[in-house]
């Protein structure tokens, strides 16, 4: 059904320069007769101005008459090519509603997808470090004893919940992933996540990052 209605609205799109060029036409060929009828109602005003004296009065009356009805019929036509114009306004602006919608479905589909592909690549990323931690048998607790305890002081902020001793433990305070996290770009990096009150961020850092542990052991 869904791919029946984009159809429909693609097909519907596709005529709409063929609408407008024959509602142009139609204007323009109304302008055209009102142009050539207010030129006929000037030469018959003229030549009424010009024989008016002579005339008797039922010519007068008949005269004034043909002007009177041709003048109404040029209204008619001005009419008409109002509401022509309104109608294809009101065509365009339809398409354009419909356009913003589709195109606003669109980006709300590629920012969803766009947040499953990240918590993907989290997972992913998250599982491979976990296997190579759990292979090399590194020792964290050690290294985290010997770091200024202000790193640490944030560890477990927010986490009033319980927590299910199955799910993995991140970061200097062990704990479970809540709040915002940073990763270490050293790929061998033990802990890999790390809350941002642990390791004393309040935003993202601008190019790479390495987290205290890795830091130090670069350092010797």
């Amino acid at each position: 059904k869904q791919w029946y209605q984009r159809r429909v609205r693609v097909e519907s799109i596709e005529s709409v320069p063929g609408e407008l060029q024959r509602n142009f036409n139609m204007m323009h060929d109304l302008d055209k007769r009102v142009y050539e009828l207010m030129k006929e109602v000037e030469s018959c005003y003229n030549q009424y101005l010009e024989n008016v004296s002579e005339m008797k009065n039922s010519d007068k009356a008949q005269s004034l008459s043909d002007i009177r009805q041709k003048f109404e019929k040029s209204n008619t036509y001005s009419d008409d090519k109002v509401q022509l114009a309104m109608q294809t306004y009101e065509m365009v602006d339809k398409h354009i509603r419909r356009l913003d919608t589709d195109l606003q479905r669109l980006e709300a589909k590629q920012r969803n997808q766009g947040k499953k592909a990240e918590s993907r690549m989290f997972v992913d990323k998250t599982s491979e470090k976990k296997k190579r931690k759990k292979g090399s048998e590194v020792s964290t607790p050690e290294l985290t004893a010997t770091l200024p305890f202000s790193l640490i002081s944030g560890a477990g902020e927010g986490l009033d919940m319980p927590v299910d001793p199955n799910e993995p433990t991140y970061c200097l305070c062990h704990q479970v992933s809540y709040g915002e996290m940073i990763g270490c770009d050293n790929g061998d990096c033990p802990v890999e996540w790390f809350h941002f009150a642990c390791v004393g961020l309040s935003s993202k850092p601008k190019g790479s990052w390495f987290c205290p542990l890795c830091t130090k052991e670069m350092g010797k």
